[in-house]
């Protein structure tokens, strides 16, 4: 079998990386773990970013984060350095939004999430429950007791959500059961980058507990879903060849990039780790070989000096 190369960046000479930095005309890019952790930025991330732009490249932020709305997050690049229009970037409840407009969907949304699904579907005029906490305190009879659901729904999202509780599983799985209405989730990535010794669930999690009680698969609209890519070709009219894909995730960002045809650079300053590559590097597996990218920085800062 055939097995892909990996190649260290910094290794190749000046002249190598020169013809690399001139293969391509868009860059997408992943956000937390790539650009930032929480509020602070990944070692100079945000002059490499600018100096794409000045160069004359198409800059695209992509992130499967669901609680924030454009937005916010051009508010959070804006505070972080980042230069950066709401065009620009395309979040993974942004996407949600879309898909159900491009459905001609005009029913009501049951929404485990955060106010960052809400903003984007009042922004195409999508109605939607509202969200927060839904606590269980009572025992299960009683609950059921006390709902109605609502005749209204078509369409069930599921984002990252830190209020996910017994009863919107249980409501989820209920609007669900009606085999009309939609299932869409943003992303089903397993946990947040982050420097600390916790583990932060990931939207993932959220998705994989309304699946297996509704019995259903849901409609994944973030990264590694192509979805993105049909997007952008067709409101930017990017070409896929001339295109580079950094991110820090391999099963998400590279994988979202070997699947559309992009060039893809991988930073280890997130999840995916070097060991990672190198054991999938040695793999027969097919799908263990598309998540290697084609070139791999200790972090994005790196490119700097050979941007000026």
């Amino acid at each position: 079998m055939y097995h892909k190369s990996v190649t260290y960046l910094l290794q190749l000479t000046k002249d190598e990386i020169n013809e690399f930095l001139n293969s391509f005309d868009t860059v997408l890019t992943d956000c937390d773990g790539v650009l930032w952790l929480n509020n602070n930025v990944i070692d100079k991330a945000n002059l490499v970013m600018n100096r794409f732009r000045e160069l004359g490249k198409k800059v695209f932020f992509i992130t499967n984060n669901s609680s924030k709305s454009r937005e916010e997050y051009a508010i959070k690049c804006k505070e972080l350095n980042f230069k950066c229009d709401k065009e620009e970037i395309i979040s993974s409840a942004y996407l949600a939004a879309d898909y159900l407009k491009n459905c001609g969907f005009n029913k009501k949304v049951y929404i485990v999430g955060s106010t960052g699904i809400t903003q984007e579907l009042d922004n195409v005029g999508i109605k939607h429950t509202d969200v927060g906490p839904d606590v269980h305190c009572t025992t299960v009879p009683k609950l059921i007791e006390g709902i109605k659901l609502d005749q209204e729904i078509g369409a069930v999202i599921v984002g990252f959500d830190e209020h996910i509780s017994f009863p919107k599983i249980l409501k989820a799985s209920s609007y669900l059961n009606n085999p009309d209405c939609l299932f869409v989730a943003t992303n089903t990535d397993e946990q947040f980058p982050l420097n600390s010794e916790f583990i932060i669930p990931g939207t993932g999690t959220m998705v994989a507990a309304v699946q297996t009680c509704a019995g259903r698969k849901p409609h994944v609209v973030g990264k590694p879903n192509t979805y993105i890519c049909e997007a952008l070709v067709k409101e930017h009219n990017i070409n896929p060849k001339r295109t580079l894909m950094i991110g820090d995730r391999c099963n998400t960002d590279i994988l979202l990039g070997t699947r559309c045809g992009f060039q893809t650079l991988l930073v280890l300053t997130g999840v995916t780790t070097l060991n990672d590559v190198m054991e999938w590097k040695q793999s027969d597996s097919q799908d263990e070989q598309d998540l290697l990218p084609d070139v791999y920085l200790d972090k994005l800062g790196d490119l700097l000096p050979f941007l000026k």
